[in-house]
Formats: structure tokens, C-alpha cells, sequence
């Protein structure tokens, strides 16, 4: 199943406000409704209760304590009063003055219609409980539906006095009260309940909208502030306002800026003391280790005819002369991209001639397997290709197995040159690790014949033409180094040439 989607801070405060009016608004409006439906209906009970005892108090003294059906008629008709009908009803079974055996005969009734539409009261309308506990001498009422109005019915036994006692004559007055009116301000109430609460849920959302704006502004900049920072702006600063939680969010987020730009700075000028060091003294030692070399150069032709220990000396004097010229190189190389003066010089070439060139050059032609397909040309600095090529094809001669390859292929904007080799390749934690500098993939090997920097500088030289370098190894076994250039590179100081 699916997760719910997150709901963004404004839209949780916007539900928790809605939904706290809602609850709030309904408990009140409920409560109130309530109370209202009984007092309104409660009065009316009363009243209604009131007049019918006040109607029968003017039946006294009664003609007949065995009335028929006229009296039952006009009974009726006396306790209405121009708008309820009223039914008057005979049950000799249920006077005091006797009941005969068997079950009794169905009692008279006497009806009273006030005229108009008004229906006319019937006995079935009457519920039994009701009619039991009238008749057990007491006043009970009843709300019910008649005809698809409410109405209130209200029942009543008659008593008669005889001497100093009171005893049930078996007449029962039933009057029916329409509850309309009553019903119609219910449903009014209610009504405007529901307009109240729909509008105090409307000045819950302005309200929330204010409250969420109020505290999502300085969220939102703190975010900003903080992506900002995060890509490099470190004077990105918040403005404080008031005193508050946020505020002193604001400022804690100030302070931290302020101190992460100084801490930043002192870095970058250490960095910067550092490369100007390596740059000045690579300078520095290029016109004594010319001269090493030059010595070096006769030392190897003496070497042969030395005494053997003062040979090897000499062979080795000779050969960590030119790693150290070879090292000086590259730090003066690697100076060049770290102070962004390095620039390309950007010619016409056919790639695969070049590549040629590459290995020719270097005595590697019988030794590596090419895939070059002719006619592929593309605007690039040859000697800076020319560099990144030697090193991945030496790298792969000297630490891999052959065959080693080189495979060129192309499309209308990119060239890709494959250098593989088909030795173990290179360990997982190694790859992320290949183009750092000075990074040695053991941590034994202390030297190296390389100066550590090769693959740094061969990734330097391809993203300067706007590309890129990248190592894996390939299923079946060896290391494969990728260089994607575009075959119109330009120069990011100078523009296109």
C-alpha cells in the first residue's frame, strides 16, 4: 500500500486550525441547540398543558357520570380552542363505579374537527403507552407524527367529586397540539448554527493563514539562508526580528554563518599559502635539477665503466634524478589548474592519428591493441590530450595485463576513448580514490616510480576541455578508463576558437 503523502508545515497548521474550530464550533453549537430544542419545545408543553387543564376545569360539574354520544361531543368540542382537534373517549371498564365482566365494548368516542383543513383527531393517532397511563388517572402527554407533522398530544382523565373523595368517571380528554411553529424556529436554529460555524471555520483559516505566515516567513528564510550557504554564499544572513523562539533562531544561525565564512577564509588562505609554496619551490628547483640532470646524463654514460658499487650508485643517482624532475613537473603542472591559468591551446585534429602519435612516440605501437575508426575529427589541445593518453596507456602497462586496448568511438557532439587493460582491475574502495592526489592504493608501497599525481593531472586536463575522465571495471576482468571530450572544446577563459 502506497504511504500518505507528507503534508508541508502551512497544510498541518491550516488542519490542525480548521479542525480545532470545527470541534470547537460544533461541541458549542450542539450544545446550545440542544438546550434551545428542549426549552422551546418544553414551553410549549407547558403552555399547552396548562390550557387543556384549564379547559377541563370548566367541564365541572359533569351532567352525566355515564355520558353518551353527544355529551362526548360536546366535551370534545369544549376543550378546543379554534385550532386543535380534540377527541373525547368513554371507557366504562375503566371507572371506579364498576367494571363488568368479560372484556368491555368498544368505548363511545366523541370528535371535535375545529374546521378548515385541521384533520380530525382519531384513537389509532394516540399511542397505547400513553393511553395506559391516562388511564391509570394521570395527565401524560406524547410527541409523535401526524401526517407528516409534529404535533404534541396531550391526555387527560376526568375526575369526579363525590362527597370528600375523587374518583375516575372513565372519560378521557385527548387534545392534539401542532409542534410546527416550534419545528420551524428549530430548524432556523440550527440553520444559523451551521451559518455560525461555517463562518467561524472562514475566520479559523484567515486566522491560520495568518499564524502559518507569521511563522513559515522566517522558516522559509532560514531555508533559503541555509541552501544558500550550502552552495557557497557565506555572507547569507538573516534578518532578525523581535525577540522570540525564531528570533533567537535567526541569530543562531548568524553567528554560525559568520563563524563557518571566518573559519572558511582562513582555510582558503592556508590553501592558497600552500599552492603558492609548491608553485614557488617547483619553480625554484627547475634550474638546479636541469643541472642534476645534465649530470645525471653523464653519470649514465660513465656507469658502465665505473667499479660496481660506484656504478649503481650512479645508475640511481641518475634515475631518482628524473623522478624528481618528472615530480617538479607535475607539481608545476598541477599548480597551473590549482590557480586557474592553465588554458588550452585548441587545434583541428584527427583523434585517431593522434592516438597513433601517442603510442608511436612512446614505443607502445606492438604493444597495445587499437579500435580507431577514421575520419574522426575534433577541436581539442593536443599535447594536453597527448598527456592524459600516455599516462592511462603507461598506468595500464605497467600495473595491469595485456592485452591492453584502446578503443575510440563517437557521436555528433562527444568523443570516448577506452584504455582497458585485462588484469585483476581495481579494488571497490580504490575506484572512488583513482584521481586523488598523492593516493596510493596500498598503503605499503610508500614510493612509487609515478609522482601520485598523474591521474589527477589527466582528469584536470580533461574537465578543462569540458569533459571528463572516469574508471570501472569491466565484468570479464581489468580496469576501463573512459575520457569523454566534446569534439568542439573551447577554452573557459578565452571563448570558442
Amino acid at each position: 500500500m502506497a504511504p500518505w503523502p507528507t503534508l508541508g508545515l502551512r497544510a498541518r497548521l491550516l488542519f490542525a486550525f480548521a479542525l480545532l474550530c470545527v470541534v470547537t464550533a460544533a461541541a458549542v453549537a450542539g450544545g446550545i441547540y440542544v438546550q434551545a430544542r428542549n426549552d422551546i419545545l418544553q414551553r410549549a408543553q407547558d403552555a399547552a398543558v396548562q390550557a387543556m387543564r384549564s379547559r377541563m376545569e370548566a367541564l365541572f360539574p359533569l351532567r352525566s357520570a355515564t355520558p353518551g354520544q353527544a355529551e362526548l361531543d360536546e366535551i370534545a368540542g369544549s376543550m378546543t380552542d379554534g385550532n386543535r382537534p380534540a377527541l373525547a373517549v368513554y371507557h366504562e371498564a375503566h371507572s371506579l363505579a364498576g367494571s363488568p365482566p368479560g372484556p368491555p365494548p368498544g368505548p363511545p368516542t366523541g370528535r371535535w374537527r375545529p374546521g378548515g383543513n385541521t384533520p380530525i383527531l382519531d384513537s389509532g393517532v394516540i399511542p397505547k403507552g400513553l393511553r395506559r397511563m391516562v388511564a391509570d388517572g394521570d395527565i401524560a402527554w406524547q410527541r409523535v407524527v401526524w401526517q407528516g407533522d409534529p404535533i404534541l398530544i396531550i391526555g387527560a382523565p376526568l375526575l369526579i367529586v363525590e362527597g370528600d373523595r375523587t374518583r375516575v368517571s372513565g372519560i378521557e380528554v385527548y387534545t392534539a397540539r401542532s409542534l410546527m411553529p416550534e419545528q420551524l424556529s428549530i430548524d432556523e436554529l440550527a440553520a444559523r448554527a451551521w451559518l455560525i460555524g461555517g463562518a467561524a471555520l472562514a475566520f479559523a483559516v484567515v486566522l491560520a493563514l495568518l499564524a502559518t505566515r507569521g511563522v513559515l516567513r522566517p522558516v522559509r528564510e532560514l531555508g533559503r539562508a541555509a541552501r544558500l550557504l550550502g552552495e557557497g554564499e557565506l555572507r547569507t544572513r538573516i534578518a532578525v526580528r523581535g525577540s522570540d523562539e525564531l528570533a533567537d533562531v535567526a541569530r543562531t544561525f548568524n553567528n554560525t554563518a559568520a563563524e563557518l565564512e571566518r573559519h572558511v577564509e582562513q582555510l582558503r588562505e592556508m590553501e592558497a599559502d600552500a599552492r603558492r609554496f609548491v608553485a614557488d619551490v617547483s619553480h625554484e628547483l627547475r634550474t638546479p635539477l636541469a643541472a642534476l640532470a645534465a649530470v645525471a646524463d653523464v653519470l649514465d654514460e660513465e656507469a658502465a665503466r665505473l667499479p660496481e658499487p660506484a656504478g649503481r650508485a650512479a645508475r640511481l643517482v641518475s634515475q631518482e634524478t628524473l623522478n624528481l624532475t618528472g615530480l617538479v613537473n607535475d607539481l608545476i603542472e598541477i599548480s597551473r589548474f590549482d590557480s586557474g591559468v592553465a588554458a588550452l591551446a585548441l587545434n583541428e585534429v584527427d583523434v585517431a592519428e593522434l592516438v597513433r602519435a601517442t603510442l608511436r612516440t612512446r614505443g607502445w605501437s606492438e604493444q597495445v591493441h587499437t579500435e580507431l575508426p577514421p575520419a574522426v575529427t575534433a577541436r581539442l589541445d593536443p599535447r594536453r590530450v597527448d598527456v592524459i593518453l600516455a599516462n592511462l596507456v603507461g598506468n595500464a602497462l605497467r600495473h595491469g595485463e595485456p592485452p591492453v586496448s584502446v578503443r575510440l568511438s563517437t557521436d555528433p557532439h562527444w568523443i570516448a576513448l577506452e584504455v582497458r587493460d585485462h588484469g585483476p582491475g581495481l579494488d571497490e574502495a580504490v575506484l572512488p580514490h583513482v584521481f586523488d592526489r598523492f593516493y596510493k592504493a596500498s598503503a605499503a608501497r610508500a614510493r612509487s616510480e609515478g609522482s601520485g599525481l598523474g591521474l589527477a593531472i589527466a582528469r584536470e586536463n580533461a574537465r578543462l576541455h569540458r569533459g571528463d575522465l572516469t574508471v570501472t571495471n569491466a565484468p570479464d576482468g581489468g580496469a576501463i578508463f573512459t575520457l569523454r571530450l566534446p569534439r568542439r572544446a573551447h577554452d573557459p577563459d578565452g571563448g570558442p576558437e
